[in-house]
């Protein structure tokens, strides 16, 4: 059974910083194709960082240069760092595993940022 579990969200005020943790399970963590989305309140879903195989890494253009997604394979567990939030950083955040054609996603963790 596939299980992905975040961390790290919390309540932090604009210019701060956060380290979300994703801890993954039942999966082939190095082949898999790991992803931070976010859904703000009354808004889609959207990717916000992803990090394959290779750990070649995409942002959406609103994080670059601010967010940091990494991996440990040694412990199954991907990241990311998150700098200079600003409130429309906020959201539910939720770690995606893709593999094999197949998506495979946590229950998210909430990330507020204040003004």
């Amino acid at each position: 059974q596939v299980q992905l579990v975040e961390s790290g969200g919390g309540l932090v005020q604009a210019g701060g910083s956060l380290r979300l943790s994703c801890a993954a399970s039942g999966i082939n963590f190095r082949l898999s194709v790991l992803g931070w989305y976010r859904q703000a309140p009354g808004k889609q879903r959207e990717l916000v960082a992803a990090i394959n195989s290779a750990e070649i890494t995409n942002y959406a253009d609103s994080v670059k240069g601010r967010f940091t997604i990494s991996k440990d394979n040694g412990k199954n567990t991907a990241y990311l760092q998150m700098t200079s939030l600003k409130p429309e950083d906020t959201g539910v955040y939720y770690c995606n595993a893709r593999i094999s054609l197949r998506d495979y996603w946590g229950k998210g963790t909430l990330v507020t940022v204040s003004s």
